[in-house]
């Protein structure tokens, strides 16, 4: 009997023998580690549950086993569940479950050829295209860096054993080292005991940039250019916003921005420190063998290289003269010695286009040699990619503020050097006129004699470490400038009058447009920021000073949250209000001449943005990403996407394919359909709309139900982040981050956020047949349905129902969960009549055999945590009680993936 695994003719396990396989080994380990009472606990309550979700006749009267684990056999428990569910993830992950036909840059070469797009076409847009995947330190992954590292190893090892192995390369027994490694994770502590401080999470960052993307893009590159004949621009990048976002976060100051740009200099330039040391081990190439070009010869002779045994080899000597140099700069900008330093002396380079340009004098020798294999792929030619891509600065670090900020020490500023006294009291008008007035001059309103309040003295310190920051690691370091909580145009010129203090906004001259090293970008986050948002870009856009900036630069961004929208109007209204307010910028933008970028703040959880990258962004509006786009990860779907080179190249292909189809395939659906399916979107949207904010924000306790059913409080207590749960010391949901707004829901499996008034908008609906064609021929309600389809299998309302004795009022709330129950049945009925389904996910079995396979895991753990909660808010102080809950939590999130 293998424990964790699932029983045999499971639909589940016939598809994925590495859980099967993983389950045995995790059952030898809980077995040998926590004895054979555990062991049998563990596999009755396991078989329980399997037996309830199969349906098995008088299961659900069966004893749970939940009843006969103490306190201590509960944390050992639920430690289990959640590792299977870690390995199955695992699994999972390397046999495809979650890839999707098509998500390949081959295949979308493939279709845009059948639909007539040339391949010079593709050519041209990848010349001024921007993929950004951008990694944030929103606080959704709850497993502890350790697990995550465990979990890896056992990855790399399950390849050696797809291989055929039977030993690693040290010589140990394969199977015997995965148990091993199993045995670890069953031995590591999962939770954090000390919460993260923003250099954790910086660290943290630095391990996938470092490990993950550094070697991962150049050979994503290599492939695509066999693929695409040719070779493009380094148009695929990576972004982080970890010691730059400061959006409520009060401990995100100028030290942390310095520490996160030095780290990363640090992690790209000893990156190619190891890899020149492994060319010149390599490039052994003699004169007397070899006919090298004098620009060779000529580095070689400039490298300082003496050494007898190397004369003959000028390549060798020419790296060495590399290395040194770069060693020096190694120095120089980051300040520490490199690991291996040079034997030799060298200059500092200027910027990594100096050292690519010397890469480059290799590389062309070595074409001069044969048919030019020599200069072609291998370790050079990634190297040059991985230089073009990451520079000396690794990730584009993001700044965000919120407005609010912004718009206080601009008065600040503006009153202490005598210009106004009362900028909050002035209206819009008179503040941009004001704001013209200081942009058109590089007079600079701080003084370092004036006494500025601790928030403004912040501030104008993270803009001149940004401006140092431009200095030491080139103007690609930091690009972008969020404005949370943007509403008008005076919230963009406010950032560019700050951007000024330092230096990074600089006025024109003699006709010239100003110049802006940093791009202030707002982002619209609620429904009624994304109503207005064409309104505001507009006006912006009519500065003569911004127009020539813009034109300059060439593109403009926004950023749109998913977050904020859902929670303040509802999923199917978010969702609506991003595509409608997409496609209205895109006017806006043609007449501006900028090209338009947009930065999608998606999050894991469907009501944040989640679901497929790849059916999302395919189902952008037509002319709105234009090839450049910009999409956030966070917490756990930074670990889920990006945790291994293979994940991650499929996830980056994935992304970028859908950008190529998105940016060039024609519109799949006629102007009178594309008109018809918008106003039959638009009175979905109004009802989905007026149920949602009757329910969350029109019923009177309903602030007090959600933080009494959900575990709200036990989540924000938890040891996942830098920043606090909520903005401001309020209570109100509005004033909630939506992390753990939708984190909470999740947890108590009612998945609120991802679906509420989307039945009551499908069930008043009268034309079904119409419903039908949009969902069959519309991409944009096609992923809309399809993430929401996932939401409600993962749901479950009769596990949510044991979450109701944790709520003081019940009388309440039975009536509110009675609404809630109702919009679900209406949600689901609706979405199989839409999409003409008998079940939940008949056509995605594959999912479906996923989630399936994960249900029966996490009810347990669900009754678990209930009981745990009730003892916690009863008063009880037994510290294992509050782990228990934290482990649960870890658990259960764990399990269902995205959800956060």
């Amino acid at each position: 009997m293998a424990t964790l695994a699932p029983s045999a003719g499971a639909p589940a396990v016939t598809q994925n023998p590495d859980i099967r396989y993983l389950g045995r080994l995790l059952g030898d380990v809980i077995r040998a580690y926590g004895g054979d009472k555990l062991y049998k606990q563990t596999e009755y309550i396991r078989s329980a549950s399997v037996d309830r979700a199969r349906g098995i006749q008088g299961a659900d009267v069966t004893d749970t086993g939940l009843d006969a684990l103490s306190l201590d056999d509960t944390l050992s428990f639920v430690r289990g569940f959640m590792l299977f569910s870690m390995l199955a993830n695992l699994a999972e992950d390397r046999q495809g479950v979650a890839a999707e036909p098509g998500a390949d840059v081959a295949s979308a070469l493939g279709r845009l050829e059948d639909e007539g797009v040339s391949r010079d076409a593709v050519m041209a847009l990848l010349d001024d295209a921007l993929v950004v995947p951008v990694l944030t330190a929103h606080p959704t992954e709850v497993r502890r860096k350790s697990m995550i590292d465990h979990r890896n190893r056992i990855a790399d090892l399950m390849r050696l054993r797809d291989a055929g192995r039977t030993e690693t390369d040290e010589g140990e027994n394969l199977e015997e080292a995965i148990l091993r490694q199993i045995a670890l994770l069953w031995q590591t502590r999962p939770l954090r005991r000390e919460k993260l401080f923003v250099a954790d999470e910086i660290e943290n960052v630095l391990t996938y940039l470092r490990d993950i993307f550094l070697p991962t893009l150049p050979a994503l590159y290599a492939r695509w250019e066999r693929v695409l004949e040719a070779r493009p621009p380094s148009f695929l990048r990576v972004g982080s916003w970890i010691g730059g976002d400061r959006d409520g976060n009060p401990f995100v100051q100028a030290p942390q921005l310095r520490f996160a740009l030095s780290r990363a200099c640090q992690s790209a330039l000893g990156y190619y420190l190891d890899a020149v040391h492994e060319l010149g081990a390599e490039l052994s190439l003699s004169t007397e063998l070899a006919h090298v070009p004098q620009p060779v010869m000529d580095l070689a002779q400039a490298s300082g290289d003496a050494s007898p045994s190397r004369q003959d080899e000028p390549y060798r000597r020419a790296i060495s003269g590399i290395y040194a140099r770069l060693a020096a700069t190694y120095l120089g900008r980051t300040g520490h010695t490199p690991p291996r330093p040079s034997a030799l002396r060298g200059e500092p380079y200027d910027g990594p286009a100096d050292f690519r340009r010397d890469l480059i004098t290799i590389a062309q020798g070595l074409a001069n040699e044969g048919d030019g294999a020599l200069a072609t792929g291998g370790a050079l030619g990634r190297l040059i990619r991985a230089v073009e891509t990451f520079g000396f600065h690794l990730a584009t670090l993001d700044m965000r503020q919120n407005s609010e900020v912004h718009e206080r020490v601009v008065a600040e500023l503006l009153s202490r050097a005598g210009v106004e006294k009362d900028y909050a009291g002035l209206d819009e008008f008179a503040r941009i006129a004001l704001l013209r007035r200081e942009l058109a001059s590089n007079r600079p309103l701080g003084t370092r004699f004036s006494d500025y309040s601790e928030e403004t003295a912040s501030e104008l310190a993270i803009v001149e470490a940004a401006a140092e920051a431009h200095r030491i690691y080139g103007p690609q370091c930091i690009t972008h400038y969020i404005i949370s909580k943007a509403e008008s145009v005076s919230d963009l010129l406010e950032v560019n009058i700050l951007l000024k203090e330092a230096g990074l906004w600089r006025a024109g001259a003699d006709g010239d447009p100003p110049q802006a090293a940093i791009m202030a970008v707002p982002l619209f986050e609620t429904i009624a920021d994304l109503e207005a948002a064409p309104k505001i870009m507009s006006a912006y856009f009519g500065l003569p000073e911004i127009s020539g900036v813009v034109k300059a630069r060439g593109h403009q961004e926004v950023m749109i949250g998913y977050s904020d929208s859902n929670k303040d109007g509802g999923y199917i209204t978010s969702t609506w209000g991003l595509f409608k307010a997409s496609k209205a910028l895109e006017p806006v933008f043609a007449q501006a001449g900028a090209a338009m970028q947009l930065f999608h703040g998606r999050g894991g959880a469907v009501g944040r943005g989640g679901g497929s990258s790849f059916a999302a962004i395919q189902a952008q509006p037509r002319g709105t990403v234009q090839g450049r786009i910009r999409i956030t990860e966070q917490g756990e779907v930074i670990a889920a996407k990006y945790a291994t080179r293979d994940v991650a190249m499929a996830n980056l292909e994935a992304m970028t394919s859908a950008t190529l189809l998105a940016s060039l395939e024609p519109e799949g659906i006629s102007p009178r359909d594309a008109a018809r399916f918008a106003a039959a979107m638009d009175e979905l949207s109004q009802a989905a709309f007026a149920a949602y904010r009757d329910l969350v924000y029109g019923t009177e306790g309903f602030k007090e139900f959600f933080r009494e059913l959900t575990p709200i409080q036990e989540i924000s207590g938890l040891k996942i982040g830098s920043r606090p749960a909520s903005r401001t010391k309020s209570s109100r949901i509005e004033d909630l981050r939506a992390i753990p707004w939708v984190f909470s829901w999740s947890q108590a499996r009612v998945m609120l956020p991802g679906w509420y008034g989307v039945g009551h908008a499908l069930a008043g609906f009268e034309d079904k047949a119409l419903l039908a064609d949009m969902a069959q021929s519309w991409s944009f309600l096609g992923s809309a349905l399809a993430n929401l389809e996932m939401v409600l299998a993962k749901s479950d309302l009769g596990i949510a129902a044991r979450y109701l004795p944790l709520v003081e009022d019940q009388a309440r709330a039975g009536d509110i969960f009675a609404r809630i129950r109702d919009g679900w049945a209406m949600t689901h009925d609706g979405l199989l009549a839409a999409t003409g389904q008998a079940r939940l996910l008949e056509k995605n079995p594959k999912l479906d055999e996923s989630i399936r396979l994960r249900l029966p895991y996490i009810e347990p753990l669900n009754l678990l945590q209930v009981e745990l909660l009730k003892r916690h808010r009863a008063g009880e102080d037994d510290p294992r009680i509050k782990e228990g809950i934290e482990l649960s939590i870890n658990a259960i999130a764990t399990a269902l993936r995205n959800s956060g």
